[in-house]
This record gives structure tokens, sequence and C-alpha cells, in this order.
């Protein structure tokens, strides 16, 4: 059995679902509620990218390198966005979450609180995880502050990271929980979902 397989997570407010090609449609809808894909220094595809985009997460899949999910409303089942751990090292017991997007209307709402504790459960308590990572754009400020809201702690800034694919340079900001933080940050991700 591998470190990581894929897996349904349902919670209070997401069900995260393994991510497959049946899921295009939905996530065409769910990324141009809000037109995420024009914010420069996000990671969501365009309408027209959604198809190399998921056969480029299933590829990661196939690698063990990421377990891509599609988030639902838990509610009315509708597709919201997606996630997915990656940068995943059995190893060392550690894995990324990263890659998500959710449509505008989901955000601020219950979905990514509650899609976020899902995975970090899952990441601490079956897959017995020292550490789990995330990692942001320095220039994509509501990200990092919703990192920050789950309890993540800063690590560092990686400077001159990535090359985008405009041509311009990446500082990436570098965040985690780590094992002894988690029974903290799962009571206040519990507290937040209660609000």
């Amino acid at each position: 059995m591998s470190f990581i397989e894929p897996i349904t997570l349902t919670g209070r407010h997401a069900l995260l679902e393994p991510l497959t090609e049946s899921h295009h449609d939905a996530l065409v809808t769910a990324v141009a509620d809000g037109e995420l894909y024009k914010l420069w220094y996000t990671s969501a595809p365009p309408p027209q990218a959604m198809r190399p985009w998921i056969a480029a997460a299933l590829a990661m899949r196939e690698q063990e390198g990421a377990l891509p999910f599609v988030i639902r409303d838990a509610g009315n089942g509708r597709v919201l966005g997606s996630t997915r751990y990656f940068h995943v090292d059995a190893n060392n017991r550690r894995v990324e979450i990263g890659h998500t997007w959710l449509a505008q209307s989901a955000q601020r709402t219950g979905v990514n609180t509650d899609a976020k504790l899902l995975l970090l459960t899952h990441a601490f308590e079956t897959l017995r995880c020292i550490a789990v990572e995330f990692r942001t754009h320095f220039m994509n400020r509501q990200s990092r502050a919703a990192i920050e809201r789950l309890g993540a702690k800063q690590d560092g800034v990686l400077r001159n990271h990535q090359r985008l694919a405009d041509g311009t340079l990446r500082d990436t900001v570098v965040f985690s929980i780590i094992e002894s933080e988690w029974p903290t940050v799962k009571r206040h991700l519990q507290y937040l979902q209660q609000r």
C-alpha cells in the first residue's frame, strides 16, 4: 500500500472526492465564478485550459506525487473548486496542501476551513504526518491571511523561487503546521466551523 491512496473525505460544509476527467465541466463552471484565472498570482486554470490542467493533476497522482481532489458543497453537491496533497514525502511523512482554488461564491464561507480540516485530519491522524506545508505567492495576501487563520506558522520566504508563465519571478511564502501543533490547530478549526 502506498503512502497516499485516493479517498473521499466528508465534512460539515465540504466533500472532497478524487479528481477525475468527468469533473471537467463542473470545474469550468466553478473557475468561471469570479474569473479566478485572471488573478495573475494564482494557479487557477482558465476554462479553455481545464482539460490539460486535469491531465497534469492526474499524471502527478500516478507518479504518487499528488492526490488531487475536487471540492464539493456537502449540502448540495455542487463542485466549488479543487485542492490537492502534493510534494508527498513518504520517507519523512510530510505533505504539502496546495493548488487550492474556490469559486468566488464559495470564498469566505465555511467550505475552505472545512476542506482544510478534512485534509489536515487525514494527514496527521491517518497518514501520521510530522508536518504539513502550505505555499503561496508573496503577492497573494488573501491566501496568506487564510493560511495564517488556519493556524499555520510562516517558515520563511523563498525569493525568486519560481518563474511564472508570464516570465515574472515568484517569491514563495512557506507555512507549516507540525505534529505537536495539530491538537491546538484542530480545536481552533473546529471552533471556526461552529461560528
